[in-house]
């Protein structure tokens, strides 16, 4: 009768409702999962806890979860594939009504989840080989769209810190410089390529290996948010000059990038509406199990500062 249901008495059922608002009573959501065989939680795994661009993506799925009924349980994978791994098999176990996923790299396996038939959204990285609903941004227009403002503002030896080989996004924005040096009639140089980890760690090393191999360069792409802290802490910590030696734009806008000095260049990602966007699809594939995969592709913009102000001489 709680349920709402009208095959009871309503002299019956009014006097249950009047106890269960006394008692203070809440429905047993352990108990009514069991009869649906599903929960109303989704798993949300996530490669870095830490990165403030997934704080930002997991408050856009959580408010989207809320909105269609449903909880999140927030799963940090570190990049770890055997971690990952676990969280997947927890969520099976639990019947959480799905997941949603940034892979901890392009091999990351889902199987077991397709064919438990449990929903599953990826987001921000690509599965290539998986035929599941995917939530990212346009990698390559925004890594050119960067890039071709350091061509616009007068740098020419760019160096690009991107991430591992491995990970669809570290990629994609790889070629993404690589196609506005181009079409700018610059030859690809090898040696201002760094592959790293998306760490800050990872951003501060690959600096120190341009300065110390002697590479010459006039500016930096770093291919996400903490990589770009990591390499300006690099530069700022050997004395050199942001813009006038090198100048910097990164992809991810940090919070705090209006805040540094000078105010950090960046390609700023919708990363709240990703969120939005996957828990919609989530939710939609529920609902509707055998509907056509979808691929979602929303834009970056660009937020010009004076990290990378046009050079004069």
């Amino acid at each position: 009768m709680l349920n709402g249901r009208s095959t009871v008495n309503p002299e019956l059922a009014a006097r249950v409702h009047a106890a269960v608002r006394e008692l203070g009573y809440r429905p047993n959501g352990v108990a009514r999962n069991l009869r649906r065989r599903q929960t109303t939680l989704w798993a949300v795994l996530i490669s870095d806890v830490g990165n403030p661009f997934f704080t930002s993506l997991v408050r856009g799925v959580e408010d989207g979860g809320r909105q269609f009924g449903y909880s999140v349980v927030l799963c940090n994978t570190d990049e770890n594939r055997a971690r990952e791994a676990e969280y997947i098999a927890v969520a099976l176990a639990d019947n959480m009504a799905g997941v949603i996923i940034s892979p901890a790299d392009d091999n990351t396996d889902i199987s077991a989840l397709v064919a438990a038939g449990t929903a599953v959204v990826t987001i921000d990285r690509e599965l290539a080989e998986t035929e599941v609903d995917a939530v990212m941004v346009d990698n390559e227009k925004g890594a050119e769209m960067a890039t071709g403002h350091l061509l616009e503002s007068g740098y020419r030896r760019i160096a690009c810190i991107t991430g591992p080989r491995r990970m669809s996004t570290a990629m994609q924005r790889l070629r993404g410089y690589q196609r506005a040096l181009r079409s700018a009639g610059l030859p690809q140089d090898r040696a201002l390529i760094r592959h790293a980890d998306f760490r800050e760690e990872g951003g501060y090393s690959a600096m120190a290996s341009l300065l110390d191999e002697g590479v010459e360069i006039d500016a930096i792409f770093a291919a996400n948010n903490l990589m770009t802290v990591g390499a300006v802490e690099c530069l700022t910590e050997r004395g050199v000059p942001i813009p006038d030696r090198v100048g910097v734009i990164g992809f991810d806008d940090i919070p705090w990038a209006r805040l540094f000095r000078p105010g950090l260049s960046t390609v700023r990602q919708p990363t709240y509406e990703l969120g939005r966007a996957a828990a919609q699809l989530l939710a939609d594939r529920i609902d509707n199990p055998a509907r056509p995969t979808a691929r979602l592709v929303l834009q970056t913009e660009l937020h010009p500062r004076e990290s990378s102000r046009t050079r004069t001489s």
